[in-house]
């Protein structure tokens, strides 16, 4: 009898949320040299431009180690010391900027989930501040209109148009995007800037072929 009870009891419970490891959501990337572009272009930046990079996260749903990270966000600025993605002398700097919403426990996840999944460009942090972050991807035609607005970062993308922006008429993806899991398309950077500290510099670029928009999934 107590066997039939206690087996009554466990049905009638609910079961336990299961958590599911794993992040998903939004995701900006830009650089101050052309990314969608033909090697006529692309090899005339080489050494020159495209040392500088940002890279944004906005998790939508998930967890990292255990700690969820629902709507909050992290950016992280990168200077190397050649044009990013040909090889590199020393390793370069990355300085990060965590959802000022974010618990310390949240902070630190969201720094392992930049250092991680941001490439070798964001392994070498050198500093990390809170800051208000508000990423939002509008409607466009090319689904690839995005606002960044991180204080001292700041990221505004538009659609590319393939004939106003097409100039050698090869144009591609001429450069992988910098993190990992993500699904992006390029996108024009109409604005793309930081003048925060850290880096030993700040930099404005405008008006770029240079930018990613789209999501990523970690699993």
């Amino acid at each position: 009898m107590l066997h039939t009870l206690t087996a009554a009891l466990a049905l009638a419970l609910p079961a336990a949320p299961v958590t599911t490891p794993g992040l998903s959501g939004q995701y900006v990337e830009a650089r101050t040299c052309e990314v969608w572009t033909g090697p006529c272009f692309a090899n005339a930046d080489f050494n020159l431009t495209g040392k500088n990079a940002l890279l944004a996260w906005r998790i939508e749903r998930g967890t990292l180690d255990g700690v969820r990270l629902d709507g909050l966000s992290v950016v992280a600025v990168v200077a190397a010391e050649n044009t990013i993605g040909l090889p590199q002398g020393s390793p370069g700097r990355a300085v990060l900027l965590v959802d000022r919403n974010a618990t310390a426990a949240q902070r630190a996840a969201l720094v392992r989930l930049a250092q991680k999944h941001g490439g070798v460009h964001v392994r070498n942090v050198v500093a990390v501040h809170s800051a208000p972050i508000n990423l939002t991807l509008c409607k466009c035609e090319g689904e690839t209109c995005a606002d960044l607005d991180a204080g001292v970062a700041r990221l505004k993308t538009r659609c590319l148009h393939t004939e106003h922006d097409r100039v050698c008429g090869n144009e591609s993806a001429f450069y992988p995007p910098l993190a990992s899991g993500v699904h992006v398309r390029p996108a024009a950077a109409v604005e793309h800037l930081f003048s925060g500290t850290g880096l030993r510099q700040t930099y404005a670029d405008y008006d770029r072929r240079g930018a990613y928009v789209g999501t990523f999934s970690i699993h």
